[in-house]
């Protein structure tokens, strides 16, 4: 990849996410609660204000049912960082109390910068550094015709198509969060130990863990794939092996006690971060998540059956078992596809049946998908275009209409620019064909219908609700295709540099 092209693609994807920036945020003039902007910035004014030891516990300064920080220390620290930074450019942006719903055109400025400065700094090295790291010859071209002026090659076109992935430029620059800091991590994480950089890999897990809990939805495949490629590594001694895992431990243990020591030294202040990292109170599923669960409550109401702690356990065993298969055969053949299909995996299968999913949520298991648009352009594609519209009832909440229609036509047109035939590859090519299409003409029913249809009194979530069974779906159905294509994959296959 040369300097010129990297050049070339920052600045577009950049620009992509300003674009983005100039639509409205999540609860953008909507007392008294407002959305995730406020919470954002309220996490900010709490940890700026207040000792660390009081920003997960309720107090007469500290409202939990406000925004109350549920996100781990990490995210805490970050908060921290920004907070001193918006006190520099305005006091009023964090004054405790009183900024309470602030909003102005600085502040949006303000609050938006942070989240692209974040991007650039973490998201998009992160991506940049997989990419280069992938086999692919760098004289192959995906598109030789004319409308190709800057000579980009295939790895150039992998990036950008990564890079502008809708849902997370839609939910990170619009709708407004900070998914690229725990998924720049953990991307980061991934081609570490892709390249056998194990201690640098956990490292980087820890810190995305640290920074997000939802993490936990890639845990066990980074677990399985360090401990199982050591086992099976047979040119060294069970020694070395035994001390390379123990160094991986150590790290982890180290980075968990670097940034948790604070709130270590009391019992009370540890367990008040556990309680609101894991609320069971908050129930199965929040709003019309694509899931399992929000699927089965349209016909049997789960919650007016069952506790949340009865919920939790169902949930529990659900998720280990939908887990099970891809992890045993990644500890069986450890490879470095192998790895990338169990992330997308197990995330998927957290995202189907474990508890408490949002929405947001099937981010975790699209970047992963992502790391696989390399092997499998067109199903990647898919899947990412179905996960972006999974998420369009959330748009349309925070008038996000435009920029999803506007951002999501730009992923289309560059994927049909990059692949001139992107069903060459597949050897169900007719049936590929039409399932395609029909999906493609099914999403864009549902959303005309969303948004030029009136539902019936009776039903006013009648269109949120058919997005989300006709998202979960095709999710299920991506579920068991990831499978097949993992169980079905080359044991040889290493398309990530192993150094």
């Amino acid at each position: 990849m040369c300097e010129d092209s990297r050049v070339i693609i920052f600045l577009v994807t950049v620009l992509l996410r300003w674009c983005a920036t100039y639509h409205p945020y999540s609860g953008q003039g909507k007392p008294p609660m407002f959305g995730d902007y406020e919470a954002q910035r309220h996490w900010q004014e709490v940890t700026f204000n207040l000792p660390y030891q009081e920003w997960y516990t309720n107090s007469s300064n500290n409202d939990l049912q406000y925004w109350g920080l549920d996100y781990p220390p990490l995210t805490a620290y970050h908060s921290l960082l920004l907070g001193y930074a918006a006190n520099k450019a305005n006091p009023d942006y964090v004054k405790l109390g009183d900024s309470r719903g602030f909003e102005s055109d600085g502040h949006k400025l303000f609050m938006r910068l942070s989240v692209i400065i974040a991007d650039i700094l973490i998201y998009m090295p992160a991506m940049f550094w997989f990419v280069s790291k992938l086999q692919i010859t760098d004289s192959e071209k995906v598109n030789d015709s004319d409308s190709n002026i800057f000579a980009l090659k295939k790895r150039d076109f992998i990036l950008i198509s990564i890079l502008i992935y809708p849902g997370l430029i839609l939910i990170d620059h619009g709708h407004f969060q900070y998914n690229c800091v725990s998924l720049g991590l953990f991307v980061a994480a991934v081609t570490a130990i892709l390249q056998r950089k194990l201690l640098v890999g956990s490292c980087f897990f820890t810190l995305a863990l640290n920074y997000k809990q939802m993490e936990l939805y890639h845990s066990l495949p980074f677990f399985i794939y360090i401990l199982s490629s050591n086992i099976v590594y047979k040119k060294q001694s069970l020694t070395i092996q035994f001390r390379k895992l123990v160094f991986v431990a150590l790290v982890v243990l180290i980075t968990f006690a670097v940034i948790w020591s604070p709130f270590l030294l009391s019992i009370e202040v540890f367990f008040n971060v556990i309680d609101r990292l894991f609320p069971l109170a908050r129930g199965l599923f929040e709003d019309k998540v694509a899931n399992f669960w929000c699927t089965v409550n349209v016909l049997y109401k789960l919650r007016d059956t069952f506790s949340n702690l009865t919920l939790a356990k169902i949930c529990l065993v659900a998720t280990l078992v939908s887990v099970l298969p891809s992890n045993l055969d990644l500890f069986r053949k450890p490879t470095n596809e192998k790895f990338i299909l169990s992330l997308i995996n197990t995330s998927l299968a957290f995202f189907l049946f474990s508890y408490q999913v949002h929405e947001k949520s099937i981010l975790l298991v699209g970047v992963p998908v992502l790391l696989y648009t390399h092997e499998d352009p067109l199903g990647c594609f898919w899947f990412s275009i179905i996960s972006n519209f999974s998420m369009l009832p959330l748009y349309a909440k925070d008038q996000l209409l435009v920029a999803y229609v506007a951002i999501t036509t730009f992923y289309i047109l560059s994927f049909y620019s990059i692949e001139e035939d992107p069903f060459k590859n597949v050897n169900w090519n007719r049936l590929a064909i039409r399932l395609f299409y029909a999906s493609m003409v099914g999403m864009l029913f549902l959303t005309l219908g969303m948004f030029c249809l009136k539902p019936p009194k009776r039903y006013p979530d009648l269109f949120p609700v058919l997005i989300s069974l006709y998202s979960f779906e095709h999710f299920f159905l991506f579920f068991i295709y990831f499978h097949f294509k993992q169980f079905t994959s080359d044991t040889s296959n290493n398309k990530i540099k192993s150094m």
